[in-house]
């Protein structure tokens, strides 16, 4: 196991470290429910430098990325961000990520950790035929998540820059807790408002402190992976390893607005026939009418009992008080209103589909 480079401060805070995609990570503090309703209703602050950073550069950059991602890479402008996919060549995903573009012909991607050597091996089997300049920096950066609806307002000392004025899947590079050159996006996966901060492994420690300094009248506290995944459930955002995978197609998931038809990329024609005649199954948000927790791989069954789906995602939603989640279903049952029943042990508890997102704010 990797240690992150603030692991001695989270264990000093008292965090539950657990093993998580070869890494230690803080996996909760005081509890799920509390950190994830802070974020909601104050400001929290993540540790994800586990995440995966490639550098994609050249004058073949941009090439290369419309070939290996589903989203139209050519629209973005200097500073805007973009949610995309690595498509596969049998309907599958390979990873989802977001794309940035720091200036003509430089892209930062940014991956999930679990498959940062699985979409680092195959961005770079794809670029044999492009010959961009591709840079791992994974293990050079950190990554803090500054999330809530008064994370603007507590960092705002913290920088010259406007951070008011970052624009949702935007983002800029200047000053942050006297540090220079530091990205500041608004590209955070729970709904609630804030921007990541990308940073070196040796200034992290420096703006961790200082985030901490800054937000300490506002509520701060330090937050976990548990509620950072219970925050993304109640947005409907995918999670990859349960929601998408190898063998779940982007448009099945319902990612059909990243997936771009008017260019070339891999396994395109294929995914725009699924598209014209309508997958079979669809991932689908439902809520529990009845008490209960649905959890991943729990069956999803018909009224008549008949196992139609599974549960890839599920939680006893902390803003809520319900239980929700998202499954696979066949094409008729995905409609919104539609009565399912999640088997939780021994009773087939009813649930409805719903539209995303769970929650409103």
């Amino acid at each position: 196991m990797k240690n992150i480079a603030l692991h001695d401060i989270h264990v000093s805070l008292g965090a539950k470290m657990v093993p998580f995609a070869g890494y230690n990570m803080p996996v909760q503090y005081e509890g799920v429910t509390a950190e994830h309703l802070t974020v909601r209703e104050s400001i929290g602050v993540f540790d994800v430098s586990h995440m995966g950073e490639f550098l994609v550069s050249g004058e073949n950059a941009l090439a290369l990325l419309q070939r290996v991602t589903s989203n139209d890479v050519s629209k973005l402008s200097d500073g805007d961000a973009q949610y995309s996919c690595f498509p596969n060549e049998n309907n599958g995903i390979v990873d989802d990520l977001i794309c940035y573009k720091i200036k003509e012909s430089q892209y930062l991607l940014v991956v999930n950790a679990s498959n940062i050597e699985k979409d680092w091996n195959w961005i770079s089997k794809h670029n044999e035929t492009f010959g961009a300049e591709l840079k791992d920096l994974s293990e050079a950066y950190s990554l803090l998540a500054i999330q809530g609806p008064k994370a603007v307002a507590a960092m705002q000392s913290l920088s010259s820059l406007d951070l008011a004025d970052i624009p949702f899947y935007s983002f800029k590079v200047g000053d942050f807790a006297g540090i220079e050159n530091v990205i500041i996006s608004a590209t955070g996966y729970t709904g609630a408002g804030g921007f990541e901060i990308y940073c070196k492994n040796d200034e992290v420690v420096q703006i961790w402190n200082k985030v901490f300094e800054a937000g300490a009248n506002f509520g701060i506290k330090p937050i976990g992976l548990a509620a950072r995944d219970t925050l993304r459930l109640e947005m409907g955002y995918c999670l990859y390893g349960n929601d998408i995978n190898d063998t779940t197609s982007p448009i099945e998931a319902g990612l059909g607005w990243i997936t771009k038809f008017t260019k070339d990329f891999i396994n395109a024609p294929a995914l725009a026939a699924q598209k014209e005649v309508k997958p079979a199954r669809r991932l689908v948000a439902f809520e529990l009418n009845e008490r209960g927790i649905p959890r991943h791989g729990y069956d999803i069954v018909d009224t008549e009992g008949s196992v139609i789906g599974n549960v890839t995602s599920g939680t006893m939603s902390p803003s809520l008080q319900k239980g929700i989640g998202m499954g696979y279903v066949p094409r008729a049952f995905a409609k919104s209103g539609t009565q399912i029943h999640i088997q939780i042990r021994k009773k087939a508890i009813p649930a409805t589909v719903v539209k995303l997102p769970f929650y409103k704010g």
